[in-house]
């Protein structure tokens, strides 16, 4: 018999076992001598070398007039322009590269540049770029916005009030509240020839703009503009060593915060008062800089039956910038205060598989926060509220302390085929000084019932019931003396919490998904007379998928969420006198149309929208029921497109998108001189209509 001997051949052979070799049919035996060694060929194994890929540019026209509809077009400019790239190169002698690229030159843009050779080494360089639009629509009668000194006009004339103020009118200057961030990042990856490897990453975050801050002498308050200026250096870096079966890692992480200015001087638009009769100018500290470290050893062992996880963390935060005393007129204990917090955390798990059907876990995470911040004497000042007048008082800064532990045990076990239960306990301890309650214990036990046994149908539910108990609760110890005795902080009064999750997913047909789920949970604040008494949420979603033809898809979906919580109060520091009802509500819905290959398969066309309405409404009963008026924010989204493959390597893609928001939160609806003690920034709601057109072409290299 006569064969020709190739890769498929070999590797059967190869598979045969001893008995094949034994009688001499091994491949040492093998007459190979008329056989054309440079013949062989696995054409599925070619690797491609050079570069391959996608690039694209664009251009949009923007016609927003409200600023905040950049959020959702990816760009404050009229005309902006973007780059798209997904290129990868390969290398003969294994050497790789990849750029990916989207929407650069666009907010939220972004850049991630890999080379090197896999399995040795790596280079990294990334960019992305953040913006976060609020308003241009807020007005001030300060001058210098974007810096650390706003001043008024030279002829401002003060007055009681802000209504009283001759010059506020025609004083105004338009101002823009939004913040971007940049951030630039270099990193590097080497993997040893033996056992180790190892990583080192940097990145720096530029984040400036413009934010809301209030500066204030006694009872009067101005709006201001506050200067953003931070930058943020991270890196960083860790050493691998790994095993068959076993791996440690030790890691290093850095931050330090610098801010490019530590106050923000600003001038009373009021009468001066008391504290303010010799200079009516005011100094308010700005975010200082600070710095943090931490180190890790990060170990994991699996045998295959048993997984041991396990994390040992140490660090510490620091704060050591001069103290702001412009306008201070006590004589400060110290002139800069050494602030440092030392942390330290440890996290250990277990996953232990005791059959083909039973599966153990449990875990033990603790973390300690130590703040060894110098406790000093503090000269404040005050109102008296019975006389009238200001007098100094002496505090001292609180270290405040926290420590967490929190234990988990689990189980899941398979008890046929397509029928799964799993559940658990869940215990957590925190451990706080200085505070109402200093312990507070949180005991949660909890299953889970998993169906997939039938065809087309995956079923799950899950159930879990909590409380949360602690040491003796000791009102008004550590806060103000003021204080209603029976008041309960909500995070730190007992309660009792039920939770319900289920879901469900269905295909009566291949080209037809359905999704649903739904969830519920209360808390119940039993023990707390006064303060938060119960909350309710209760959310569910419904998602569609369906291939109409194989051209045609058609997606729909439904979120609806609302959360419904009680509240007591005391007018006379008491018993309860009124009581307070908050309903919040969300609805997203959505839907999204595509066609494609039409036109001989060249076109494809689409549509997407989705609607969020968020309303929340709040009661106050007492005596008689008062509504505070409803807050609601509307959206709706709109992209029409089209995309034509103009030929094998160029595509173009057309783009219309319209936003359509309104608002209604009162915060944001107040004239400048709306309220009598307070100069603010004018009405900042939102209602507007706003298009966007996007024209943009993708080649295949």
């Amino acid at each position: 018999m006569k064969f020709k001997l190739n890769l498929i051949t070999l590797a059967l052979l190869a598979n045969t076992g001893f008995a094949i070799a034994a009688d001499g049919y091994g491949l040492a035996n093998a007459n190979t001598e008329k056989v054309k060694m440079s013949a062989w060929s696995c054409k599925g194994c070619l690797v491609e070398t050079g570069t391959s890929g996608t690039v694209g540019v664009g251009i949009g026209y923007n016609n927003e007039a409200d600023i905040r509809s950049a959020n959702a077009f990816g760009t404050s400019n009229e005309v902006a322009g973007k780059f798209d790239a997904d290129l990868a190169f390969r290398g003969e002698k294994g050497y790789r590269a990849s750029v990916e690229a989207y929407q650069l030159g666009m907010d939220g843009g972004r850049l991630d540049v890999n080379a090197g050779k896999p399995g040795q080494y790596n280079v990294n360089v990334n960019y992305r770029q953040i913006a976060t639009y609020n308003s241009n629509s807020a007005s001030t009668p300060y001058s210098g916005m974007g810096s650390n000194n706003l001043t008024l006009p030279d002829n401002w004339v003060t007055a009681g009030t802000s209504s009283q103020m001759p010059l506020l009118m025609d004083n105004l200057n338009a101002l823009e509240l939004s913040l971007k961030r940049e951030r630039t990042g270099l990193g590097f990856a080497y993997q040893g020839e033996s056992l180790w490897s190892t990583n080192v990453n940097y990145m720096r975050e530029e984040k400036t703009g413009l934010k809301t801050a209030s500066g204030s002498f006694l009872d009067r308050s101005m709006m201001l503009a506050e200067p953003v200026d931070y930058t943020t250096d991270t890196i960083e870096a860790g050493v691998k060593l790994k095993g068959e079966r076993w791996f440690t890692a030790l890691n290093y992480n850095g931050s330090i915060f610098k801010n490019e200015y530590n106050q923000l001087s600003f001038d009373s638009a009021f009468n001066p008062n008391y504290i303010t009769a010799q200079n009516n100018t005011g100094t308010m500290a700005l975010d200082p800089d600070n710095q943090s470290h931490t180190v890790s050893l990060i170990g994991q062992y699996n045998d295959n039956t048993n997984v041991l996880t396990g994390r040992v963390l140490a660090g510490q935060m620091s704060q050591d910038q001069a103290l702001v005393t412009s306008g201070y007129g006590y004589q400060l204990p110290t002139e800069v205060l050494d602030a440092k917090v030392d942390l330290i955390g440890l996290n250990l798990k277990v996953v232990s598989k005791v059959t083909n059907s039973l599966r153990l876990s449990g875990s033990y995470d603790y973390s300690d926060r130590d703040n060894n911040t110098q406790v000093e004497e503090w000269t404040q000042v005050r109102l008296n509220k019975l006389t009238g007048k200001i007098e100094p008082v002496t505090e001292s800064n609180t270290p405040y302390d926290n420590t967490s532990q929190r234990f988990k045990v689990a189980a899941d076990y398979r008890i046929t085929h397509g029928l799964k239960l799993d559940g658990g306990y869940d215990f957590k301890r925190d451990d706080r000084n200085y505070q109402d309650r200093e312990t507070t214990d949180e005991n949660t036990v909890w299953a889970r019932l998993r169906v997939n046994s039938f065809e087309m149908w995956d079923m799950w539910v899950k159930g879990s019931y909590g409380q949360r108990d602690g040491s003796q609760y000791q009102a008004s110890e550590w806060t103000s003396s003021e204080t209603n005795s029976l008041l309960r902080k909500y995070n730190l009064a007992n309660r009792d919490r039920t939770q319900v999750e289920a879901r469900v997913t269905h295909s009566p047909i291949e080209s037809l998904t359905i999704d649903l789920g739904a969830r519920y949970a209360l808390d119940d604040y039993s023990d707390t007379v006064i303060g938060l008494t119960e909350s309710k949420d209760t959310s569910y979603d419904a998602n569609i998928s369906y291939m109409i033809t194989d051209d045609i898809l058609a997606t729909a979906f439904y979120n609806y969420q609302t959360i419904e919580s009680e509240q007591a109060g005391s007018s006379n520091y008491s018993t309860p006198t009124w009581t307070g009802l908050i309903e919040d509500q969300i609805d997203v819905v959505g839907a999204g149309l595509s066609y494609n290959n039409l036109l001989e398969n060249k076109l494809r066309l689409g549509l997407d929208y989705t609607y969020s309405d968020s309303d929340s409404n709040t009661q106050v009963r007492q005596g008689i029921t008062g509504d505070y008026g409803d807050y609601f924010a509307k959206v709706h989204n709109i992209n029409l497109y089209a995309q034509y493959q103009a030929s094998e390597k160029m595509a173009l893609r057309f783009d219309y998108k319209i936003e359509n928001y309104e608002d209604n939160d009162a915060a944001n609806d107040i004239a400048v001189d709306g309220i009598w003690n307070v100069v603010g920034f004018g009405s900042n709601s939102h209602d507007y209509t706003a298009q966007m057109i996007m024209l943009s072409m993708s080649y295949k290299i």
